[in-house]
């Protein structure tokens, strides 16, 4: 359980993170909205997004092994992307306002979530 909240705590900056880099190509939360709801839905946004990596994420990947071989890693770079469109589709049945502008974006979004990751992550793994 303090895996999953670490790794939901971890999603949210990074998505934040990214969302502040790419600009009006990528948001999260309505900008009139105060920053309490704005806060809000990055938590929202970030718990689905940790959902459908951890849970989607590793049978997609298994199934796509030959493809991400034979491309030496860079069909992950797809795959996350896609991973990231899919959690825009969940949450925007939840109402909560999560927009990328395209694939494209959503590649260079999911390069951005997984520096970002790996950068928090290390601050928050070494607590040990």
């Amino acid at each position: 359980m303090e895996r999953f909240l670490s790794t939901w705590i971890v999603s949210a900056v990074a998505l934040s993170v990214a969302a502040w880099l790419l600009g009006t190509h990528m948001a999260i939360g309505d900008p009139s909205e105060s920053d309490a709801t704005r806060i809000v839905a990055v938590l929202v946004v970030a718990l689905v997004f940790t959902l459908v990596n951890s849970l989607v994420g590793p049978i997609i990947k298994v199934l796509s092994l030959p493809f991400i071989i034979l491309t030496l890693g860079l069909a992950l770079l797809v795959i996350n992307a896609l991973l990231l469109l899919l959690t825009e589709r969940i949450t925007d049945a939840f109402d909560v306002v999560f927009h990328i502008d395209g694939f494209w974006w959503a590649v260079l979004a999911s390069i951005v979530i997984s520096v970002s990751q790996s950068i928090v992550g290390a601050f928050v793994g070494s607590r040990d």
